[in-house]
């Protein structure tokens, strides 16, 4: 089921195409991963969601509802330019700011401390804003962009100045959050963390839609039929010079009489036919398709489009 439908959403800034009748659908309860260079038209998109700016064209429903002033409440927004009031304890501003997203004085209270023992940041409570480190407002704001409960949580380089430990701790509350029921858009330039948190990616280009899918899917579509391969006893040497059909990209010596492969294959060869010639070679001791990564995928779109235009 889909949560939020973007239907041709179009906005221009003076003579910039921002975004070109852009369609994107992200599924409910999901890590929906918002991909693209800079300038692509992602910030341009968070913005008309969160109606900080509305489109030029087009439409946005959220849980099959057309997007209207009351949706706001059920929105977490974590931008990523970030500030807090530096001169006020970081207590009293995680309440202010939780009683302008509707929480009640006390709940917000209660909710907040279970955050910051979470978080291990209870003894800042009544410490100033300003003697806290990058990393340690950062936690803040991630605490107040969740603490009313939304339905929609929406991550802006989530991770910018958090260490790997922090990064590691916030992605578990990422996935924490969408296994108690919310819906969250995610945008980075970390792929690696894509790969990690993503259930569904799309990929913008200057204002464009490029891709949508799942993250398997999108793998599975731009696979290359490649295969790395260990084989040990082996009896006759696997020579640079394949049959056709079969590429030799890389082969590695890991021990007496074993060796690691890496053969690409062309698309009319199927996999029990690579098994099979390289029986005649050794004992197969591991087998596996190499799938390209997301990085490599963003990559090579992004580039084909660059050479069409």
């Amino acid at each position: 089921m889909q949560f939020i439908q973007i239907q041709d959403v179009t906005k221009a800034y003076a003579n910039h195409l921002a975004l070109d009748k852009v369609s994107l659908s992200v599924p409910k309860q999901t890590i929906y991963g918002l991909l693209g260079p800079n300038g692509a038209g992602k910030t341009s998109l968070i913005r008309i969601i969160n109606q900080i700016t509305a489109p030029d064209s087009g439409e946005i429903f959220i849980d099959g509802e057309k997007l209207q002033p009351k949706h706001i409440a059920q929105i977490g927004y974590l931008p990523e330019e970030r500030g807090l009031y530096k001169k006020m304890k970081v207590g009293e501003q995680a309440l202010y700011l939780a009683q302008l997203k509707g929480v009640d004085k006390i709940i917000a209270e209660k909710r907040l401390k279970v955050w910051f023992e979470r978080f291990e940041i209870m003894s800042w409570w009544n410490r100033k804003v300003e003697e806290l480190s990058k990393g340690m407002q950062q936690k803040i704001q991630f605490v107040v962009t969740v603490i009313h409960e939304p339905r929609l949580l929406i991550f802006d380089e989530p991770f910018s100045g958090f260490d790997p430990i922090n990064v590691n701790i916030l992605k578990e509350e990422i996935l924490r959050l969408r296994q108690e029921g919310a819906t969250i858009i995610f945008s980075t330039h970390n792929m690696s963390s894509v790969e990690e948190l993503c259930d569904t990616i799309a990929l913008i280009n200057n204002g464009n839609k490029i891709l949508e899918g799942s993250v398997k899917e999108i793998k599975q579509q731009y696979r290359t039929n490649t295969y790395e391969v260990h084989l040990t006893s082996v009896a006759t040497a696997l020579g640079d010079s394949l049959p056709n059909g079969f590429h030799l990209l890389s082969k590695l010596v890991t021990g007496y009489n074993e060796v690691t492969a890496t053969i690409q294959c062309d698309p009319y060869v199927k996999a029990n036919d690579l098994l099979g010639f390289l029986m005649d070679f050794g004992q197969i001791v591991s087998y596996r398709e190499l799938l390209p990564n997301v990085h490599d995928i963003f990559i090579q779109q992004i580039e084909s489009q660059t050479d069409k235009n």
